[in-house]
């Protein structure tokens, strides 16, 4: 607020240095001195005073509504040193409303007027103000500014669209661009845009959430393979650990078309101790293997899960998908099982077998 104080103030000199409009030697001399007392720090006495005046002069010749347009910027800035900026870019509206008022002027309080209205947190009116200066104005910073501001506004799709002219006016993107970036293009439906942007900047350098949020990103693009090749990118860079970043892996890689690499994660942490060897990780890794019609590691991952639980069920289907394989001798002897442990179905079944 301080910083954005001290632009107006000065700028009243600016403004009637640059001005053709001459000013009365009286108003050049009240205004030094609202300036001085500005200085000093008589805000409140300075904001009264200018926009006093502001009012007094504004029905007067072209002189006094130039003067005029110089009070209201004057009680600007002494609103904003008030931490009033929603007043002060009132005031800042009215100085360049003022009849008389060159454009190039009225564009600069244009400008600043926007930003007062975005640290009021006067977003819409911020960002009609930025669109009107950003029509005749090459400014970056702005662009940025309206960018963020319609994301704020949850205003998706015009974020995206004026995102990519900041883009390619932006020579390289700092990481509050980019991250605003991939807010809106994921907000805006144009995931597979921001995927592109993530994975191209990934690298062993790229912490964990930024795997994340590609991996993330990938899913909600509809492409659960490159989400599952990311994260196991992910896991041999070291940059998962958990036993949630795991249990995501295996599931990425079962929805991602890689069930074998999954039962294959789940086989390792059960050599190595990892995991418990339960029916949840039993099961996980009998389903995997199937998934991917890996007939003799499935039949074996079914055979010690179904030895694990004695489940009659268990068995049935250890039996049913061996017989489905053409393993007959296995799933006699697995629906034999079943059942010996009360399945009518795998009693029936066995009627194929006589």
């Amino acid at each position: 607020m301080q910083r954005l104080a001290w632009i107006l103030m000065f700028s009243v000199w600016a403004s009637a240095a640059q001005a053709d409009t001459p000013l009365s030697g009286d108003i050049i001399r009240d205004l030094k001195t609202q300036q001085e007392q500005l200085q000093s720090g008589a805000f409140e006495t300075v904001a009264e005073r200018a926009t006093a005046q502001a009012n007094r002069l504004a029905g007067g010749n072209v002189s006094d509504r130039w003067a005029s347009a110089l009070y209201h910027q004057l009680a600007a800035s002494a609103l904003a040193r008030q931490e009033k900026p929603a007043q002060a870019a009132d005031h800042l509206a009215l100085a360049r409303q003022t009849s008389g008022v060159g454009t190039e002027q009225a564009a600069r309080w244009l400008r600043e007027e926007a930003s007062l209205r975005r640290v009021a947190g006067q977003n819409e009116q911020a960002i009609d103000l930025l669109s009107e200066w950003l029509e005749s104005e090459q400014d970056i910073a702005a662009l940025w500014q309206l960018v963020r501001l319609m994301a704020q506004e949850a205003q998706w799709d015009a974020a995206a669209e004026q995102l990519n002219q900041a883009v390619e006016q932006t020579q390289a993107l700092d990481e509050s661009q980019q991250a605003l970036a991939l807010a809106v293009l994921r907000h805006s439906g144009q995931s597979e845009q921001a995927l592109g942007w993530l994975v191209e900047g990934l690298g062993p350098q790229s912490d964990r959430d930024a795997w994340q949020q590609a991996a993330g990103l990938a899913q909600q693009a509809g492409q659960p393979g490159v989400a599952a090749g990311l994260w196991e990118m992910a896991w041999q860079l070291g940059k998962l650990e958990s036993k949630d970043d795991f249990w995501l892996l295996v599931q990425l890689h079962r929805s991602g078309g890689t069930p074998a690499r999954a039962a294959e994660h789940v086989e390792n942490a059960l050599a190595k101790g990892e995991l418990e060897r339960d029916e949840h990780s039993l099961r996980l890794l009998a389903t995997s293997w199937q998934q991917a019609r890996h007939v003799e590691n499935a039949l074996s991952a079914w055979q010690a899960l179904a030895e694990y639980t004695q489940a009659a069920k268990d068995w049935r289907q250890y039996g049913q998908l061996a017989y489905a394989w053409g393993n007959e001798e296995q799933a006699e002897q697995a629906l034999f099982q079943a059942a010996e442990l009360g399945d009518e179905e795998a009693s029936q079944w066995l009627a194929n077998f006589n």
